[in-house]
């Protein structure tokens, strides 16, 4: 039989607050994933369109409808927040932004322009 100890467990993640700084290195590692397999679904578009139209056509048929659409806009998300989180991590390769207030408010920027640039880029791509 098993001893049981009437010791408390060890706490888990969901009774941690983790602050904007780390929730946003996991964002970073989980977006770059995302862009892997969104960058698939380019390739498959592009190799479509270099086989021919029948292909082309079902390939744009499926990026066209409302999961595809929904698909390409987590994408270009993803691709604005890896790039604008990229950026703030070569900030701190200069040595600046250490500041605990410093990285939260480059942490808000990150994420303002990361909604930003995806909305401007879906206005001026479904205006076109």
């Amino acid at each position: 039989m098993a001893k049981t100890d009437n010791r408390p467990l060890s706490p888990h993640l969901q009774v941690y607050r983790l602050p904007l700084t780390a929730l946003m290195s996991i964002s970073h590692r989980a977006t770059g994933v995302a862009l892997s397999v969104g960058t698939l679904l380019l390739a498959w578009w592009l190799i479509a369109a270099a086989t021919g139209a029948e292909s082309f056509e079902t390939v744009q048929g499926f990026l066209g409808s409302w999961f595809g659409m929904l698909l390409m806009f987590g994408w270009s998300l993803a691709l604005f927040y890896h790039m604008a989180n990229g950026i703030r991590h070569l900030v701190w390769d200069a040595g600046y932004g250490f500041d605990i207030k410093q990285a939260e408010k480059m942490g808000r920027i990150v994420l303002v322009a990361a909604g930003g640039l995806t909305l401007l880029a879906w206005i001026i791509g479904l205006s076109v």
